[in-house]
């Protein structure tokens, strides 16, 4: 996937505020400091476009990123943000329940986990939330560049166990340092757009 443009087309707190171009949107979940905004700046080719925060639970809104004109990546709160007040973790939980009932246009949810450890009992509420909602989901396990070769199929196979992923839903491993899992990401999008432009 050649990337020409990307921008911040909107920071949305409510339905109203979202896009009204009925672009193909692509959502964004996972546990704060997993490394959303790593995955978010590798699949788009940019260094520094999508901000990255050592203070968990920063991002506070929901986050449009138009792509090529054509599509859009929905990065959300992390959850697990334990530091922030239970008012505030469910105004953030309203919110994600909102988009997840409304949004016909949403096509796919890459939900991000750490491929260092076990998922842990929000990772695992998490995906069972998304597929309450009946949502396709790509789990993709980030930092697998931190694991040694010889130990990534034992994690790989403690995340499917653990995760007990519904036919049709995918496995990525994903590496922000090494690009592994980056053509498999852009696969993934590209499923849902009319036109096919591969690099």
């Amino acid at each position: 996937m050649r990337i020409n443009s990307v921008s911040l087309a909107i920071s949305a707190v409510r339905r109203s505020q979202y896009p009204t171009d009925n672009k193909p949107e692509f959502l964004l979940v996972g546990r704060s400091n997993v490394g959303k905004s790593s995955f978010v700046n590798t699949i788009i080719n940019r260094k520094n476009f999508a901000r990255i925060s050592s203070r968990p639970g920063k991002t506070q809104t929901l986050n449009f990123y138009l792509v090529n004109n054509d599509f859009y990546l929905v990065d959300v709160p992390g959850y697990g943000y334990a530091s922030l007040s239970k008012k505030k973790q469910m105004r953030f939980g309203m919110m994600i329940e909102e988009y997840l009932s409304t949004r016909p246009n949403l096509k796919e949810v890459f939900m991000l986990i750490d491929f260092r450890h076990k998922p842990s009992e929000n990772d695992m509420l998490m995906y069972d939330y998304l597929k309450y909602h009946e949502k396709r989901v790509t789990v993709v396990a980030t930092k697998v560049d931190k694991v040694s070769v010889n130990q990534r199929e034992k994690n790989k196979k403690m995340i499917l166990d653990a995760l007990d992923l519904v036919i049709g839903d995918s496995f990525i491993m994903f590496s922000s340092i090494s690009k592994d899992g980056k053509k498999e990401a852009h696969t993934t999008i590209e499923r849902y757009l009319d036109f096919i432009d591969v690099d």
